[in-house]
């Protein structure tokens, strides 16, 4: 049996690469908070540092960078502002990666799975802050102390995602900022193909000062969904 080999990911500081016992190799961060599993992720101890197994098909940003994504604008120190951090498997390893230089403001709109989200990550994590808030109305975010945001990760189910997502950022991310956004077309319209809902949600994006850099398929881990990687330069 081989032993566990873990190495860092060749684009994106934060991340790693773990070859198990039977020889396969799957994605992972250094967990911040040893000996915790935030969603059952398997952890692996190799010498004095301990890493969490990312799974793609429960993390759509782990599936975007498994199918090649090449930007994105999350790495150690980065403040990242996330809207829809639901219970927290994907943000949680937003935390390992950016680390404590970092910080991780994350919305979420429903009570019950904040209170979920703030059990299984908050508590065990210094530099996440939860807002309890509704992502579509970003002004009405309890007070932030003055931050502008190097990044944001959107991943809402709302029919105008693209839209909610620039009305944060223009509130929010610093010039020549990045966002990354994940569309399941099925939640913006279902009668319509995928490909022209991608495309109307990247006009819109456009149109409100972002340049896109990349569009990731998420097959075979999200079905008709993609990942949008920007840069945020209004004029």
């Amino acid at each position: 049996m081989q032993r566990i080999e873990v190495r860092p990911h060749e684009r994106f500081e934060g991340v790693y690469l773990v070859r198990l016992e039977d020889g396969s190799e799957r994605l992972a961060t250094r967990n911040l908070s040893p000996g915790v599993s935030v969603y059952g992720e398997r952890l692996i101890r190799v010498g004095s540092e301990e890493y969490r197994l990312w799974d793609p098909f429960r993390s759509k940003l782990a599936a975007a960078i498994l199918n090649g994504l090449r930007s994105m604008p999350i790495g150690p120190g980065s403040r990242v502002l996330y809207l829809g951090s639901a219970a927290g498997t994907t943000a949680s390893h937003v935390s390992d990666i950016i680390g404590e230089g970092g910080s991780l403001y994350c919305v979420e709109f429903a009570p019950r799975v904040m209170k979920e989200f703030m059990a299984k990550v908050c508590a065990h994590r210094g530099n996440v802050y939860p807002i309890l808030a509704d992502a579509r109305f970003p002004e009405n975010y309890p007070a932030l102390p003055g931050i502008t945001f190097d990044s944001i990760y959107c991943d809402i189910a709302q029919a105008d995602q693209a839209r909610i997502l620039a009305d944060n950022a223009d509130l929010y991310l610093r010039r020549r900022g990045g966002a990354l956004m994940a569309i399941k077309s099925r939640s913006i319209d279902v009668a319509k193909p995928p490909s022209s809902v991608y495309k109307r949600e990247i006009e819109v994006l456009e149109g409100r000062g972002f340049r896109v850099l990349e569009r990731i398929r998420l097959e075979p881990y999200e079905r008709d969904h993609i990942m949008i990687s920007t840069t945020f330069d209004p004029t």
